[in-house]
């Protein structure tokens, strides 16, 4: 377990694996790699950020993973698999399931009401861009990107 204080002073907890949860997982995030660039888009009040969100009455994590991901960035994914978890100790603690995925393919990006923009970014424009979203930055998604080159590896 990785155990640090993310920019908004929350204690989070992060463990790679696909469970057992503390708490039950109603959030998503996806990181998605294609030809050497991460997939991101551009919130409109949180700047640039994996895209993720909250999964809907009825839809597995899996389901909301894919449709977020496409409702943000207008790209298709397959191969969605659990990655890590982690736990954000809030005023009501929430849990996220980190998911990895591949493009299957991907559509022109239209602006939707939160996502103004879909960037594909090498690793060192991301962790340097100027407009990361506030979890981008964390010690938390340092380690995510870390441990994610050991499974591109294993693609």
């Amino acid at each position: 377990m990785f155990t640090f204080i993310d920019e908004n002073g929350y204690k989070v907890e992060l463990q790679f694996g696909d469970g057992p949860f503390e708490i039950e997982p109603k959030h998503v995030l996806v990181l998605v790699k294609y030809d050497g660039k991460w997939l991101c888009a551009i919130h409109r009040n949180r700047g640039v950020e994996f895209p993720g969100g909250k999964q809907e009455p009825g839809e597995t994590l899996i389901e909301a993973a894919i449709r977020e991901v496409y409702e943000e960035t207008k790209v298709h994914v397959s191969d969605v698999q659990p990655f890590a978890h982690y736990i954000v100790y809030d005023e009501k603690p929430f849990c996220k399931v980190v998911f990895t995925a591949k493009v299957k393919s991907s559509e022109p990006f239209v602006k939707e009401f939160e996502t103004i923009a879909r960037l594909w970014l090498e690793e060192k424009e991301l962790l340097n861009h100027p407009n990361l979203s506030f979890y981008m930055q964390d010690d938390g998604m340092k380690k995510m990107l870390q441990e994610v080159k050991y499974i591109e590896r294993q693609w």
